[in-house]
């Protein structure tokens, strides 16, 4: 047996977390320590230790098949012994509020794909927080009337575009999965229109459609500053509810 004292390993994460744009991690990772960011083709990874735990992030984009690619080059270069799909979820409930946390125990898509979750949590509404299905959609959900007809369809809590990609890698990687969302639009009004033309598939907003959305109609500008609160304050709680769940994955990691 070599005297030499080993190395530490700085690719290994002990949790990995996918989520699609870099607003919806960045109050996470500012509470971790040494972060290092790097791209790695058509991704941009991020890393740092939380509370000694390692953490690596990769922001995939919008959709399941950047989500499904980004995913497996996380596990690739990583390792984790655990798998999050973290970010934003629209509400499918008109009782949810913006910020409010849902936990997926099942995961379902619009094609009839279905993945379920042995989770032990309940929901907790007077906590902000609810447990229940999530559905992947294929688009950017933007009407009450179609998040009313999905959740009647699918009966599913909250829809975002990227969940069931990462859970499937995971089992087929066998890695344990969570998915955790905060609610970023709830079901008191559409998105405003101009949103489908201004984000991009990467998840960037394009600055030019921008402009023109501002051209057509100035009043947009009022709509999109009240989505980049809404982001922000579901980043902000979902920042704060895993700090929790990282310190419980923990000691599940290590094993």
């Amino acid at each position: 047996m070599s005297d030499e004292p080993q190395k530490p390993d700085y690719a290994h994460a002990d949790i990995g977390i996918v989520c699609a744009l870099p607003l919806e991690l960045e109050p996470f990772l500012k509470r971790c320590q040494r972060v290092l960011t790097y791209s790695g083709g058509e991704f941009t990874f991020k890393g740092g230790r939380y509370d000694g735990i390692r953490i690596a992030v990769v922001e995939c984009g919008m959709g399941y098949a950047r989500a499904r690619r980004a995913t497996e080059a996380l596990i690739e270069g990583h390792s984790p012994s655990w798998l999050l799909s973290c970010g934003f979820a629209g509400a499918l409930l008109p009782q949810m509020k913006i910020g409010q946390i849902v936990m997926a125990n099942e995961i379902v898509d619009m094609h009839g794909q279905q993945f379920s979750i042995d989770l032990k949590a309940a929901t907790n509404e007077a906590q902000g927080l609810y447990v229940g299905r999530v559905l992947t959609a294929d688009e950017i959900v933007r009407t009450i009337a179609e998040r009313q007809e999905l959740h009647d369809k699918h009966q599913a809590i909250a829809v975002d575009m990227e969940s069931l990609a990462v859970a499937q890698v995971a089992r087929e990687r066998r890695v344990k999965f969570m998915g955790v969302r905060a609610i970023s639009d709830d079901m008191s009004a559409d998105l405003p229109s101009e949103v489908l033309s201004v984000m991009g598939g990467s998840g960037a907003v394009r600055v030019g459609a921008v402009i023109g959305a501002l051209w057509k109609r100035p009043g947009s500008m009022k709509d999109m500053l009240k989505l980049r609160d809404h982001a922000e304050l579901a980043a902000k709680n979902l920042a704060a509810f895993l700090d929790g769940v990282v310190h419980q994955l923990q000691p599940a990691a290590a094993k």
